[in-house]
């Protein structure tokens, strides 16, 4: 047990297919149906689907042809993030009924730190429970909960009883639940690297465990030591309640591709006004303005300037928007614009939003 920490009391609180939950429950006609949130069968990517949609296979990140391919059934909406941050700040209001201890990762997933806690309740596990009850009470909608000592394997387990469920990992039952483990289950292992792994003889938490510090630095670079530790027990990231915005964004996928400068300027004053109004909202400005554009064959390109002052206005940001469009001429025509603004003004500030998007 050297190296793990018991007496950190960790709760990962994920909603479960929150998004498309919401908009089940807001339209009872789309109760028990396979539902996808952003996109729609012919542009755009999915940003959740529904549990009856996943049993087809539609996931978020797909695009959203290939999710009426998987169900030919899928009945695609538009997200709606000011009704789903309504709901966030709702749970998040209950999390703070427990601990002030808690770190939102998004609008539907969240750390809480519960070794101390404002309920004086020792069972992290009774705890996880109780919250799940009132989130279901107080919003209509289910959560699913992961409990152990660190970060790393709260995440892991809260997916392992979705929906609706928990589940605790004892101090003396992580060794051998990372053992155990499919390497493919770890957080923070991708795609790439689970395949990279799997070429290297790794298809669980023991293979991993048994390959030295070295041999995981040579293959796998800084990321060596994580996989090291995480296997190990070994996660000391504490829970962090003040985590710094780092940029504001605002981005919008097209129906039909643009060609003209001067319709994406009109597209481009819109996505100025929604990401003014964010940062107006919470006193936010910036001094490096970026502009996002991703072409019909879905490569993508970004052009920055940063300006010696800090900036919020919209007019002064499309400004640099149209200074930064007409950069260079456009290789091809332009499925998604983006504006975001970064070098915040918040290093005094508290969390409050990372980023916004709307309209996929």
């Amino acid at each position: 047990m050297q190296g793990l920490n018991p007496k950190r009391k960790i709760i990962h609180i994920d909603m479960d297919a929150f998004y498309a939950s919401v908009e089940q429950m807001d339209n009872p006609l789309l109760r028990g149906k396979p539902v996808a949130v952003g996109g729609s069968e012919n542009r755009g990517v999915v940003a959740a689907a529904s549990y009856e949609a996943r049993k087809f296979g539609v996931r978020s990140a797909i695009s959203g042809a290939l999710a009426k391919k998987y169900c030919p059934e899928l009945i695609f909406v538009q997200p709606r993030f000011d009704r789903y941050k309504e709901i966030s700040n709702k749970i998040r209001k209950i999390f703070y009924e427990y601990t002030d201890l808690v770190e939102p990762l998004s609008l539907d997933e969240a750390y809480l730190d519960v070794t101390k806690n404002k309920k004086g309740n020792p069972s992290a596990s009774l705890l996880a429970q109780e919250i799940r009850l009132r989130i279901l009470n107080e919003t209509g909608l289910t959560a699913s909960a992961g409990i152990s000592i660190n970060k790393f394997v709260a995440k892991i387990a809260s997916d392992y009883n979705k929906p609706n469920g928990q589940k605790t990992v004892n101090p003396d039952e992580v060794i051998p639940f990372l053992e155990e483990l499919p390497i493919r289950k770890f957080y923070g292992v991708g795609k790439v690297t689970t395949e990279k792994m799997y070429q290297l003889g790794i298809f669980t938490g023991v293979d991993l465990k048994s390959k030295t510090l070295d041999f995981l630095e040579k293959h796998f670079g800084k990321s060596g030591n994580f996989y090291f530790d995480v296997v190990r027990g070994i996660h000391n990231s504490e829970v962090k309640s003040d985590r710094i915005t780092k940029s504001v964004a605002a981005e919008h996928t097209f129906d039909i591709n643009l060609s003209s400068e001067i319709f994406m300027m009109e597209k481009l004053e819109s996505i100025a006004i929604s990401l003014e109004k964010r940062l107006k909202k919470y006193d936010i400005a910036g001094k490096t303005v970026t502009l996002k554009i991703k072409f019909s064959d879905f490569s993508q390109q970004t052009r920055s300037k940063t300006l010696p002052y800090f900036i919020s206005d919209k007019g002064l940001i499309l400004e640099i928007v149209k200074e930064l469009l007409y950069q260079e001429r456009m290789k091809d025509s332009v499925r998604l614009l983006g504006i975001s603004l970064s070098n915040l003004n918040t290093e005094e500030k508290k969390f409050l939003v990372v980023q916004l998007k709307f309209a996929f």
